[in-house]
């Protein structure tokens, strides 16, 4: 595998079978914008491609057109060609493969392709033909299509009901880094930081490649942030426009309704988010949820014990969160903000927050040294609204596990090791008490602590069955 990819090693896996088949292969790479999908293919393939095109952002069909022949002659040597349409321009890409050598694998890649299919332009009908009357005939081809609009690529392509309906050959969708990969790809740029601190720096940036590559070795993570986000005119500090601008249409709407989970620490319902857009009609949020959730900006929750209608809408991706939070209004007042936010207790607020969602995307490494990977489970939340008598109680994570047990998770992300005090010992005997009497579970609970560095010991801190630290979710 390529050195200078970090990661991804189910997917080359993947590819390499792509490579060693001997039929015709469409491959489909989609995933969240900046999240590296142009990079493993370029690659991957060392740039090495029969045809490449990329297409161009919110250009009309003349333009992509225009951008597809000069891609296509360039390669070909042949300056005179001139497409009037989708259907003729694939048919001199037919044209041109048909030349070259039937003994090697021959690999396309159409980059950005939901951008080529500008409205009217007839560019998906064209494919469907290109691909189904020669493409899919030509056991040495392998034609790799990407794309960030996710929703575009799953309806279009992955899902196609039409013409290219189970065409596909290999569907990757591309994550976001681990924290593992993360801490590989910064020591692959000499950026030697502290766990801790790469905790820190994922609970902003995610782990999201092109966001990783612009730190600054020389600098600390605080003034890294600094610069990106808050200096003026800083790298990232209008990434959020751009971002959901070049993902969805009507973005508008889909930026109401991330803000309005941005609000809300666990989530809302589906009805809660309805209630709060006035002319937002079922169907349409029905779309924008499910786009949100194929793109990774949003995850649905489960409610332990609950009906999925009640399911929580909850606002996942890292740097949305951090943009309500600190930049949508701080913008221009303090550009050294960051580092003036040791001890900011909204700083504090948002990092016990944040580090949920950072358990939450690390469960297989919890699960591993908790010892039951190999155990079913599901994760889930729960909640009981307190009364006159009885106080409410909640539970951000719960790992109910097909041997009958129960992870009841608290989460605590602290600069040092957590004391369980006699307070917090009752709280969380109480918040067993009642998860047992509203759910009526006959299992066994197990608390689990996960924290930055462990429990201090004391004469609570035995209540915990299990401990998990910070390091434990570096594990691959």
């Amino acid at each position: 595998m390529n050195k200078k990819i970090i990661g991804r090693k189910q997917e080359c896996e993947r590819l390499d079978e792509c490579m060693n088949a001997n039929q015709a292969q469409l491959v489909i790479v989609y995933g969240r914008r900046r999240v590296g999908k142009t990079f493993l293919i370029n690659e991957y393939f060392d740039n090495s491609f029969a045809f490449k095109v990329t297409s161009s952002y919110g250009q009309p069909k003349d333009v992509q057109l225009r951008i597809f022949d000069t891609s296509l002659s360039r390669q070909t040597g042949d300056e005179k060609q001139s497409s009037k349409d989708w259907l003729e321009a694939f048919n001199h890409l037919r044209n041109y493969l048909e030349t070259l050598s039937k003994e090697t694998k021959q690999v396309v890649f159409l980059d950005e392709m939901p951008w080529l299919d500008t409205q009217k332009s007839g560019f998906l009908a064209a494919f469907e033909w290109f691909w189904n009357d020669w493409a899919s005939t030509r056991s040495n081809l392998v034609f790799v299509v990407c794309g960030s609009a996710t929703s575009w690529m799953d309806e279009k392509i992955a899902n196609n009901k039409g013409g290219l309906f189970n065409r596909q050959t290999c569907k990757l969708f591309l994550k976001p880094f681990s924290l593992c990969e993360v801490e590989e790809y910064l020591q692959s740029k000499n950026i030697n930081w502290s766990r801790y601190d790469i905790v820190q720096c994922y609970m902003i940036m995610g782990g999201i490649p092109y966001y990783l590559s612009l730190l600054n070795s020389k600098e600390s993570l605080s003034l890294n942030i600094d610069r990106l986000f808050f200096s003026y005119r800083g790298e990232l500090s209008d990434e959020f426009e751009h971002l959901y601008r070049t993902l969805f249409t009507n973005s508008a709407n889909y930026i109401k309704v991330v803000e309005a989970l941005s609000r809300k620490k666990g989530g809302l319902t589906r009805e809660e988010i309805l209630n709060s857009f006035n002319k937002q009609s079922s169907g349409d949020l029905s779309v924008i949820l499910k786009n949100l959730e194929l793109s990774g900006f949003i995850r649905v929750s489960s409610f332990f014990n609950k009906k999925k209608k009640n399911a929580l809408y909850q606002l996942c991706d890292y740097y949305t969160v951090f943009y309500f939070k600190f930049l949508k209004d701080n913008y221009g007042k303090d550009e050294h903000f960051f580092c003036n936010a040791v001890d900011n207790p909204s700083k504090r607020s948002w990092e016990g927050l944040v580090f949920e969602q950072v358990c939450r995307d690390h469960i297989s490494q919890i699960k591993t040294k908790l010892g039951i990977s190999g155990v079913l489970s599901e994760e889930s939340s729960w909640f009981v609204k307190g009364d006159d008598v009885n106080s409410g109680a909640q539970i951000d994570l719960l790992i109910s596990r097909r041997d009958r047990v129960i992870n009841l998770c608290e989460i605590k992300f602290a600069t040092a090791e957590y004391t369980i005090d006699k307070e917090y010992d009752l709280k969380l005997r109480n918040k067993i008490a009642a998860f047992r009497a509203d759910t009526d579970y006959k299992g066994t609970i197990q608390l689990t602590m996960i924290t930055t560095y462990g429990l201090k010991h004391n004469q609570y801190s035995s209540l915990a069955q299990n401990q998990i630290v910070v390091d434990d979710l570096f594990v691959r």
